[in-house]
């Protein structure tokens, strides 16, 4: 295993050329359609998954398990870097505030030297499209980390002496280089020190998320599936100070469906403006993907645009997908943290694609 692509999550660009291509539509009801992808990812070694869909009016989540009672929509998992596109959505509710701009340069306290190459400072959007130039970790980040918890030891101290350490691959704004590192520091500049009651105050707390969180409540541990790696129980992700990453946060497929449902229709959110703003293209890599604040977007088989994200923790693997215009939204969770290979998509990541174009199409 790539250590290094292990703590760093999922390089969730690099699926894209893997996305599926013309799907034929199933026979069946919502229900039997989802039950056959859910077997599908448990046939592929995953301990449990559950998935969440949206298909216009309908809302449908259902789990499955090896063993044991099946996860449901309240099932606690990590969300992994899902939880960019929350830091995405801060950023832009901070834009159409007027407290921030996309091309304002990075700017952090005393301290916390920002690296530079070429003539332009890396800015806001450069850390929102992942064309920072930074690397996808601090420098500082492995040496002293433990590998089922890796981000728990690190401090703002560490950071600072990480960014010192920290040169820049690319110039800022030329090259899509995806940085869970950009994220952080992205979480930073917007609520230094307070990222996670940020996120609460300007984006869960609205869309009514309430176990979006990195905070694991009682009554949310008593729900928690537990995170496997190769077969084994794992612990959870700690982290407080890249958590704008997504690295230390839980959701809920209840939580992520609400979240899904504010992306397909903004102008019902009270986040419209931030939502559209996000969700806007910022940046093309190549045919096959471009790039909005935090979100993906790829095209499915019937042209329709398809807006996405994946992520994952060392016992977790989630994809979110939706397609706006055939109003149609796909979330996938499982208790495993597992790897695309360059034939085969990750089990959750299959099953979140195949079936966002099963139903674009049906």
């Amino acid at each position: 295993m790539n250590r290094r692509k292990f703590l760093g999550g999922t390089a969730s660009a690099a699926g894209v050329s893997l996305l599926p291509g013309t799907a034929a539509a199933a026979e069946g009801d919502l229900a039997a359609r989802v039950r056959r992808h859910l077997d599908r990812a448990l046939a592929a070694g995953s301990p449990s998954v559950v998935c969440g869909v949206i298909r216009g009016a309908q809302r449908h989540i259902a789990g499955a398990s090896q063993e044991g009672p099946a996860p449901d929509g309240r099932t606690v998992f990590q969300l992994g870097s899902i939880g960019k596109t929350l830091t995405a959505t801060a950023l832009a509710r901070a834009v159409h505030a007027g407290t921030a701009r996309l091309d304002a340069p990075l700017v952090l306290p005393p301290g916390f030297r920002i690296p530079r190459k070429g003539p332009r400072r890396i800015t806001l959007a450069d850390l929102a499209t992942h064309t920072s130039g930074l690397p996808s970790l601090p420098p500082n980040l492995l040496a002293e980390a433990d590998p089922y918890d890796p981000y728990a030891h690190y401090t703002l101290d560490d950071l600072a002496a990480g960014l010192a350490e920290t040169t820049l691959g690319t110039e800022p704004g030329s090259v899509h280089q995806y940085s869970n590192l950009g994220f952080g520091l992205l979480g930073q500049a917007l609520a230094f020190d307070d990222v996670d009651a940020m996120l609460r105050r300007w984006v869960t707390a609205p869309l009514r998320l309430a176990d979006t969180t990195t905070a694991l409540r009682p009554d949310m541990a008593s729900r928690k599936a537990i995170g496997h790696l190769a077969g084994d129980p794992v612990p959870d992700w700690h982290d407080s100070v890249l958590s704008g990453a997504g690295t230390s946060l839980y959701s809920t497929a209840g939580d992520m469906l609400r979240y899904l449902g504010a992306q397909l229709r903004p102008e019902r959110s009270p986040l419209r403006d931030a939502i559209e703003l996000t969700q806007r293209p910022h940046f093309t890599v190549d045919q096959k993907l471009r790039l909005g604040l935090g979100w993906h977007l790829s095209t499915l088989s019937g042209g329709r645009t398809m807006i996405w994200h994946t992520g994952a923790t060392g016992g977790f693997s989630t994809c979110a997908a939706f397609s706006r215009q055939s109003m149609t939204a796909v979330v996938g969770m499982v208790n495993t943290y597992s790897e695309e290979t360059a034939t085969e998509l990750r089990p959750v990541d299959a099953l979140t694609f195949s079936l966002l174009a099963e139903l674009d199409e049906a």
